[in-house]
């Protein structure tokens, strides 16, 4: 059975590597993936992904005075995306990758050919399941919007149904995440993250103080939040050892 032939944008402030991506896509995977335009700033790709039906995006993270993120609320939840950029600061240590996949530039035609079966497949790379790291970002989806996460941004996170709430700082709005509390707990790095209740994981960062609630139960104050979080009795130990 052949597979959809994609449809896809090219975005980058600079027309060389624009040229030498579409070369390359256009040379070898010309059956999987048409190059239907090209863009150089967000709201010029916004304009065209959407007047065109684009279904990917390669996307350079940093264009001249603005960054390629900007995009991302613009676009529709049904286009992939494809980040492409020559900063490797910005490697995602995959814990929820909704991008689809992270080229470095120069584009290496065999590491294209990976992509290009990606998109044909639909579906992103297996998450590695090796642990985050304090200052890793995390590109994930909050609800409707997708976007870049520092892991030491998130200030706790909270059970809700089949999923989680996280408190990001600096604001501290709670933002909905599909993943589950033991998934996030397998990932963080334990150093600075904290089961503090079944439903609940804190990073210690944040941790301002802990008072006496119940015989079975303490309440944990975070810093910038106004209600404290509660700590059980099972999960204690750790943060009574640190604060005493």
């Amino acid at each position: 059975m052949s597979t959809r032939r994609r449809h896809a944008v090219i975005v980058d402030d600079e027309r060389l590597a624009r040229r030498e991506l579409r070369t390359l896509l256009e040379e070898a995977h010309a059956e999987q993936v048409h190059v239907v335009g090209e863009a150089g700033t967000v709201n010029d790709a916004a304009r065209l992904v959407n007047a065109i039906d684009a279904d990917v995006v390669f996307l350079d993270i940093q264009l001249a005075g603005e960054t390629g993120m900007d995009l991302l609320p613009l676009l529709g939840v049904d286009v992939d995306v494809v980040f492409v950029t020559a900063y490797d600061d910005y490697t995602l240590r995959a814990f929820e990758v909704n991008a689809l996949d992270y080229l470095l530039k120069p584009v290496v035609p065999e590491r294209l050919a990976v992509t290009v079966n990606r998109l044909a497949a639909a579906q992103p790379p297996a998450p590695t399941r090796e642990t985050v790291t304090y200052d890793d970002r995390l590109f994930l989806r909050l609800g409707e919007e997708r976007a870049f996460v520092r892991v030491r941004d998130i200030v706790a996170i909270e059970a809700e149904g089949d999923g989680s709430m996280l408190r990001l700082a600096p604001h501290l709005m709670r933002k909905p995440s599909g993943k589950s509390l033991r998934e996030w707990e397998q990932r963080l790095p334990d150093r600075q993250f904290v089961r503090i209740h079944r439903s609940t994981i804190v990073n210690l960062e944040y941790v301002e103080r802990l008072e006496p609630w119940s015989h079975s139960s303490q309440h944990v104050y975070l810093r910038g939040l106004p209600d404290p979080m509660t700590m059980s009795r099972r999960f204690g130990a750790r943060l009574r050892d640190r604060f005493g």
